[in-house]
């Protein structure tokens, strides 16, 4: 991982037991273009900061409030139904009839209506539709999110460990429900000393951490983080702790994200990554 070499100096600061990543040539100026790229994706028209709505399905005929059509569940399948006038299309034609792809599906379908779209979601055996306009005004009043300075101490250096086999756990939500998911292993890492660990779930060849430590709820998401990491290599990987970022619920009531389990809540402060964000950020 890269690091600016004018931060060096901070080096005789660095915490007792705080592994620190290999030096590089420009560590802020990576967290840089890691931070403008996730700014990015949230500021998309359709992304976490233009969703509006989050409605739960019944079997049968389902009427959206401020939204044309209707939405026919049946043996978990929904369908729109619509007149020509109603404006519905995906892919770039008028629908008056079509079986919606869940998020389930590798290719969901996202039917647009005027700078509305919307999404089947599943759910714990629950479909959902969400729906987002890229005219929402939290979207349109997006200033950024307030963040920790970059910090080369927190790109730690964790050592991996990695279970005979994937271990299902059942990660719970925010909406009360759980999903099953693969643990590949355990990351161990040092503050202060003191060793502590972090269980991630797989996400392809990548990592995936939601975690909670003390800076929640004041200065970081009550909630907890997330983090990514890379896939472990020779018995280690690297925790980016500075690229910590908030969950979409962070930013909107109609998001159903994950919670940390309770061994990923840590009794320390990781003061690293995104800080709680406000309407006036």
């Amino acid at each position: 991982m890269n690091r600016l070499a004018a931060l060096l100096v901070l080096s005789a600061l660095v915490l007792p037991g705080l592994a620190v990543a290999a030096p590089g040539d420009d560590f802020a100026a990576d967290w840089r273009a890691w931070q403008k790229r996730r700014l990015t994706t949230l500021r998309r028209p359709y992304g976490w900061l233009a969703l509006t709505g989050l409605h739960w399905l019944k079997p049968g005929a389902n009427r959206i409030p401020g939204l044309p059509g209707v939405f026919e569940v049946k043996d978990g399948t929904v369908t729109l139904v619509a007149a020509l006038e109603d404006d519905w299309s995906v892919g770039g034609r008028l629908v008056t009839r079509r079986a919606l792809a869940s998020d389930a599906s590798e290719t969901p379908d996202r039917p647009l209506n005027g700078t509305r779209a919307a999404m089947v979601i599943s759910r714990g055996g629950q479909v959902a539709l969400r729906v987002w306009d890229s005219e929402s005004p939290v979207r349109k009043g997006f200033k950024g999110i307030d963040t920790f300075p970059p910090d080369p101490r927190w790109a730690i250096t964790a050592r991996w460990e990695a279970y005979p086999r994937p271990r299902p756990v059942e990660v719970p939500s925010v909406i009360g429900t759980t999903t099953t998911e693969l643990a590949p292993g355990r990351a161990w890492f040092k503050v202060g000393g003191k060793e502590y660990s972090l269980e991630p779930t797989q996400d392809g060849d990548s990592l995936f951490f939601v975690f909670k430590d003390a800076t929640a709820p004041r200065e970081t998401y009550g909630a907890g983080r997330f983090l990514d990491a890379p896939a472990p290599r020779n018995g280690t990987v690297l925790l980016d702790f500075n690229r910590a970022y908030n969950p979409p619920c962070a930013f909107t009531a109609f998001a159903t994200c994950p919670l940390p389990l309770q061994e990923n809540v840590l009794p320390i402060r990781i003061e690293a990554g995104e800080k709680t964000w406000g309407r006036g950020h």
